[in-house]
């Protein structure tokens, strides 16, 4: 005879399903108003500071510019600290794209954000190498996209060698010798 299962325990066993379906929570409680009805300021002198994090107030999709209107500044529950590599302020996520959909009320991990790409695949670049005061320069194709700082190959238009460098803050690519 099977026994009924008590309210507590399905909320815990749905709370474990909710965490391991959808990463980790936020456990946190909204900076600009709270649902008990108590004022920030109230909230503020009855428990200590928590850490204010940034956290998504909407679906952010793959391949998304994340924009500060799509967070929501929350302060976390007293005692509560947010799991390392996680990105919380506005400086580490303005302007940045989502690698995977980040859902509202979820921490951000850093692995889950990237720069802009400064050169996208397939795109002609200016292309050099340096050494002493020789510098040649080519036009070559992008086989993949990069950020300032990735190495990444190209492909050379005249010859159709392929070539590996380093993508600079100027859009051109700097390669090295083979």
């Amino acid at each position: 005879m099977a026994m009924p299962i008590s309210c507590s325990a399905f909320r815990r066993a749905a709370l474990v399903l909710a965490l391991v379906a959808g990463g980790m929570p936020a456990f946190a409680q909204d900076s600009a108003s709270q649902s008990t009805g108590q004022s920030a300021t109230q909230i503020a002198n009855s428990q200590p500071a928590g850490e204010v994090v940034l956290i998504p107030n909407r679906v952010i999709y793959p391949g998304e510019t994340i924009e500060l209107a799509a967070l929501k500044q929350v302060t976390l529950i007293a005692g509560k600290h947010k799991p390392d590599a996680v990105a919380t302020r506005s400086e580490e996520l303005q302007g940045k794209i989502a690698k995977r959909t980040l859902l509202p009320g979820r921490y951000i991990p850093s692995a889950a954000i990237r720069e802009a790409w400064l050169v996208e695949q397939g795109a002609a670049v200016q292309v050099f190498f340096a050494a002493g005061g020789l510098t040649i320069t080519a036009t070559a194709v992008t086989l993949q996209p990069g950020s300032a700082g990735d190495f990444i190959k190209v492909r050379n238009s005249d010859s159709g060698k392929i070539l590996s460098g380093t993508v600079m803050a100027d859009g051109t690519v700097q390669v090295g010798a083979s």
